[in-house]
């Protein structure tokens, strides 16, 4: 099975939603979402995070996550997530009820494709204040990928993790589950990396990179959006349209794409120092605002 072929049958088997130039979207992927322990890379930058989204939900913002939001290689459960993050879920929880929570699966969460394993594990949560079953993701369903599709122009942007390009962590993704968990999570505590992340082997990720352009080569230049390698994307209108909205575990900093008023930009959260020695956290435009339909899609 080539990336092409896993590349085809996800967009063949995307959510298509619909859009127009007035709707307004955030992208945020491979949050790696942890257990608040010193293996947790999202922990660091969690305040950053929730004050973005809590922006966005304010601002009317559409929330996708392309992948990875969970980290369910190194913690066995999301009930263990879910106490260390509970505050993060509750907002997320505010875009489901208003229908405005779009979920993709990565490989760190690819458990999320059984809609069983979300249906047990995310429906719900139990309360011990109360000692009652409080809803949490009622209904919700994970997609492999998600079609924006442009209701006037019919403009299509294809949404997806981006590890179709990537076999082993596709393909293998048990396998390096079961090492990250054993092995990996360990010793990241000491400061050693897994080398068979993309994010942190430089050679893994061209070769992605790569594949998922040939890919779009092959679509006539279909705009594409993803994840999965931590590199924040943003190409000029003429180049082949692979966008990637980086990782919320940067150091010190959260990346992402926002699309609004018909525009694509990328944008980056982070801790600023203000002159009277004060901090806060402030949004920088790192690249745009392109418009949409300046990137060409035959």
């Amino acid at each position: 099975m080539s990336s092409t072929y896993r590349l085809d049958r996800a967009y063949n088997n995307a959510k298509i939603i619909p859009f127009d130039d007035d709707s307004k979207f955030i992208f945020f992927s491979d949050c790696h979402r942890g257990d608040n322990s010193f293996a947790d890379d999202f922990a660091n930058n969690r305040n950053i995070y929730f004050h973005a989204l809590n922006h966005y939900y304010r601002q009317g913002f559409h929330y996708c996550e392309l992948g990875d939001g969970d980290e369910l290689w190194e913690n066995i459960s999301f009930e263990e997530i879910f106490e260390a993050h509970k505050n993060v879920y509750q907002l997320l929880r505010q875009f489901h009820l208003e229908k405005r929570l779009h979920m993709v699966w990565g490989n760190h969460d690819m458990v999320y494709k059984d809609q069983n394993y979300v249906d047990k594990h995310l429906s719900s949560y139990f309360e011990p204040i109360d000692g009652s079953d409080k809803e949490l993701f009622e209904g919700i369903t994970y997609h492999e990928a998600i079609i924006l599709k442009h209701s006037k122009t019919g403009q299509e942007l294809f949404c997806t993790h981006g590890h179709q390009a990537d076999w082993w962590n596709y393909v293998c993704w048990r396998i390096g589950r079961f090492l990250v968990r054993v092995l990996w999570k360990p010793l990241q505590v000491v400061g050693i990396a897994d080398p068979t992340s993309p994010a942190k082997n430089y050679k893994e990720l061209i070769r992605i990179e790569k594949r998922i352009k040939r890919w779009i080569l092959k679509k006539n230049l279909k705009i594409t959006i993803a994840g999965h390698t931590h590199r924040p994307r943003f190409p000029e209108p003429g180049q082949i349209p692979f966008f990637n909205d980086g990782s919320c575990v940067h150091p010190r900093s959260i990346t992402g794409l926002e699309i609004e008023k018909g525009k694509i930009s990328l944008i980056k959260w982070h801790i600023a120092t203000k002159a009277d020695g004060t901090l806060q956290i402030v949004r920088l435009l790192l690249e745009g605002p392109e418009k949409l339909l300046d990137y060409l899609d035959t």
